[in-house]
This record gives C-alpha cells, structure tokens and sequence, in this order.
C-alpha cells in the first residue's frame, strides 16, 4: 500500500509540474523547438516502414524513441498530446529511479515518502524554469522532453540506486540471487544508457567509479564495492562497442564538442548564464533549493550510517562538481543541457538516509492525509491545462502544413524553421531540411529526404538566415502563413546542393 500510495503521488506531482511548464514560455522546448522534435521524427519514419538512413548526433535516443513509439502505437492521440503524455511518464520513471536510491523500507526509514518529496522539490525546481531559450540554465524542466536526454537522467539515478541496493546486500550479508540480479540489472542498464548515449559513462560511470574507489580504501570488506565497478565499467565499455553498428547513422562523435583550450570562454558563458537565471525570482528560488540540497548532501554524507547512504550522499553532491568543473568548464563545452547534473543529482541528498520523522502516529497520518487531497487535487485540475496546452490551435502552422499538403509538391527551409512543419506534415519528405545556400543539411533527420534532387518552394520565418540560392529566381507568390512565409516558384526548379552536418 505504501509503494501504491507513493507511485499515485508521483503521478499526481508529474501532473502538478507538467502543467505550469507545459503552459509557459517553457512549453516551446516540449512541443515546438527544432531540437525536441527528433524523437517524434524518428518516431514517425520509423513506424510508417521509411528507408532508413538517418544522421544523428553522438545521442542515439534509442529508449525515448521506443517509448514514444509505443505510445503512439497505444493511444489515439495526436503529436502534442504524446509529447505531454510522455512528459509526464518522464517525471513518473525519474521517481522510480528515485525510489529505487532510496534503499528498501524498514524500522526507522521512510523511503516511500522521502522519494516522493525529493520528486516534489524536483517539481519544485522544474517550475522555476521560465525562460523560453533552449540554452537558458533552466535545467530541471528539459526532463519533461523526449530529447534532452530524458533516458539519461533516469539511467544515472537508477546506477546509483543499484548501487545502494548492491552495498546494503552485503552489509546485510546477503549473498547468492539478489545480489547477482542487482549486479546484472546495473550492467544492463550501463549497456543501455551508453549504447544510447555516451553522457552516461561521464554522468554516472566516473563519478560513481571514483567515489566507489575513495569508499573502498576505508570499507571492510571490500568485495561488494569492488564488485560493482565489473558491471559498471564493463557495461560502459560494452555499451561503447554496441555503438560501432551504429555508426553509419552518427554523424558527429562528440569529440569535437570538447575544447579544453576555451575553459575560460565557458566559465564566462556558464556565468552569464547563472546570472541571468539569478535575475528572476523564480530562478533565484531554484538556485537557493540547489545549494540547500547540495549542503544536505555534504553534511550527510559526514553522519551516514552505512556505506550505501554514504555513497548516495557524496554522489549527490560531488556529481554536480565534477560535471561543472570537469565536464564543463575545464574541457571548454558551451551548452547548458550538459549541466542537467546540477538539478537532479542534488535530490538524492533527501533519499540518502530516508528516516521517518519522529512525530506522533495521529499528527503524521492527518499530515500525509492533507499532502494527499492536495496532489489528488492540484493533478486532476492539472489535467485540463496540460490539455489546452497541448491542443492549443497553431493557425501559422496550420496555414503552412495545409498548403503544403494541397500542392502535392516538394519544399525546403532551414533547421530552426522547417524542423515543426515538417512533424506536422500528411508526409514529412515533402519538406527537406537545408542550409542558407540549399545544400543538403543532414543533421537529425533521414537522408533518403535528398534523394528529391530539387524543391519548388522555400518555408521561412524569424529563425531563417538570409538565402544565398544556387540559381537566380524569383518566387511566383509569396504565401503570407503569419510567422512563417512559403516562397513559391511553381514551376521553377531549385537544385539540392551536397549533403553536410
């Protein structure tokens, strides 16, 4: 009943928070920004039979395209209503992996209910987030997208809790069953997440790994921590090779996003960054929830009674440290995504040692009855927000997609701008992704999309760099769809250029 009872709180949190980010300035990186529509891109090629022959980032998104994939599959639902659908799943499998750091209930410990706060205050942190730009450090709200390395996160937290759950087995002196599944599910997962995307083995693998080593030079015995560096290492390393199959369909490694001589570069733009969150007072609320918890970590993992609640408490807040300094700064990175860390490692400082507070059984009950009715509440009035948010009409975009869809004909336009028409479109090949200068820009999307050779009509709006055409034409009709224009050459044929990313 416990376990019930936390799951359909987490469900009711997931609502709570999906809601408010859904409907704000937010709600463009979940249903709208060129970069959060691969997945359903991907999605959609994949389930219609397409030849595939797509060029990805190093991030290959294989869990979250499954999952999309299912629900589409599942529910009669339009794009929208699936990227809120799996929005809210996003949070709902965050608490699991929560709940599973969080270490097995049991006189004294409340799991159930610290997994659900440490859920609540990430809620909390993702409802801070306001700005509109995917590069703003408003980290906690990218894990409502099916891009933004959702799997990643949830891959991260449940290592470490497999990790506590591996530790406390051999505290307890359990041996045998258990113990070999845990051990096998933490190389499972290891595989998984860096055969989908190589953050992991820096998110996870080497904090975890070296805060494993420091704990190892003062546990007796020390067999079951260095048990777990075989699955984790290994699975790291095996999910690295499984990558080579893919590599046709990679199109940049990630080694190039490491520049270590633009350290300083970085630390200035990450500042900025931090600056302008710290100018809103809701940003300025995020930020003092981080450094509460990451001091909660820092002063747990000093009163830490066993080795496992030690190991989830340094991880808490030295995964954030590391990711900062080393992954960020020192080796000269300019994305904020890549800080995601930072708002989630922090939680497991509430999970780390779940005692139950020691107040009365009568005062405690009325407590959570309260806490209850409220979540029951705020999710089910969540419902019909997130709803509107995901129905809300786009006549722009209608405008675009339907003309598209009547002239039968095959169009372009740049990466920002034609990336949502494109999703939204009867058949999403009549709209290829290009560059200023109409060569073929083949990043994140299916390269089959050039075989057309040539486009009749170019879609552009705010985002779209001033064309610099192959050849010397003018369009026939100008099509006025609001923020986006359709120029219209009719007859005229415009040649692709070469393929690059």
């Amino acid at each position: 009943m416990r376990e019930l009872a936390g799951w359909s709180s987490a469900a009711a949190i997931a609502l709570v928070t999906a809601g408010p980010v859904a409907s704000s300035a937010r709600a463009d990186l979940v249903f709208r920004d060129g970069d959060s529509l691969v997945v359903a891109l991907l999605s959609r090629s994949l389930l219609s039979g397409d030849a595939l022959d797509w060029a990805m980032s190093s991030v290959l998104f294989l869990p979250e395209t499954a999952g999309y994939s299912a629900l589409d599959l599942a529910l009669p639902l339009g794009v929208n209503a699936i990227l809120a659908v799996s929005a809210v799943l996003n949070l709902l499998a965050l608490y699991g992996a929560i709940r599973v750091a969080a270490g097995r209930a049991g006189e004294g410990r409340a799991p159930v209910a610290w997994s659900v706060i440490a859920l609540g205050v990430f809620g909390i942190l993702a409802m801070t987030d306001v700005s509109a730009s995917r590069d703003a450090l408003d980290l906690a709200s990218l894990q409502l997208t099916t891009t933004y390395y959702s799997s990643t996160v949830v891959a991260v937290v449940l290592s470490i809790g497999l990790a506590r759950r591996i530790l406390d087995c051999g505290e307890r002196g359990e041996r045998g069953g258990r113990t070999v599944a845990l051990l096998i599910t933490l190389g499972l997962v290891s595989t998984v997440a860096t055969l989908s995307n190589p953050l992991f083995a820096v998110w996870a693998t080497i904090t975890v790994v070296a805060v494993l080593a420091i704990l190892a030079l003062r546990a007796t015995p020390r067999a079951p921590i260095l048990t777990m560096l075989v699955p984790l290492l290994g699975g790291t390393a095996l999910g690295i090779v499984l990558r080579i199959p893919f590599a046709p369909w990679i199109a940049n490694t990630g080694v190039g996003y490491a520049q270590p001589a633009l350290w300083a570069e970085s630390l200035q733009y990450y500042g900025r960054l931090l600056t302008e969150r710290l100018q809103h007072p809701l940003g300025a609320l995020g930020a003092i929830l981080v450094v509460a918890l990451l001091v909660l970590a820092i002063v747990g993992s000093r009163r830490a009674e066993d080795t496992g609640s030690r190991l989830v408490a340094v991880v808490a807040w030295s995964a954030p440290l590391i990711v900062v300094v080393v992954g960020a700064i020192a080796l000269g990175t300019h994305a904020a995504r890549y800080l995601q860390p930072v708002a989630f490692m922090p939680l497991l400082a509430l999970v780390a040692s779940p005692r139950v507070v020691h107040i009365s059984v009568r005062v405690r009950s009325r407590v959570a009855a309260g806490i209850a009715v409220l979540l029951l509440v705020g999710g089910a009035l969540s419902i019909p927000r997130l709803s509107d948010a995901a129905s809300k009409p786009d006549v722009d975009l209608a405008c675009v997609t339907d003309w598209v869809d009547a002239s039968k004909r095959t169009g372009a336009g740049q990466f920002w701008t034609v990336r949502l028409p494109k999703l939204h479109l009867a058949d999403p090949s009549h709209l290829v992704q290009v560059d200023h200068q109409l060569n073929g820009y083949a990043w994140l999307v299916n390269r089959t999309d050039f075989d057309v050779g040539e486009v009749s009509f170019l879609v552009e709006d705010s985002q779209t760099v001033q064309w610099d055409l192959p050849v010397a034409v003018v369009p026939d009709e100008v099509v006025d769809c609001g923020r986006y224009s359709i120029l219209d050459f009719g007859e005229q044929a415009l040649p692709l250029g070469p393929q690059r990313s």
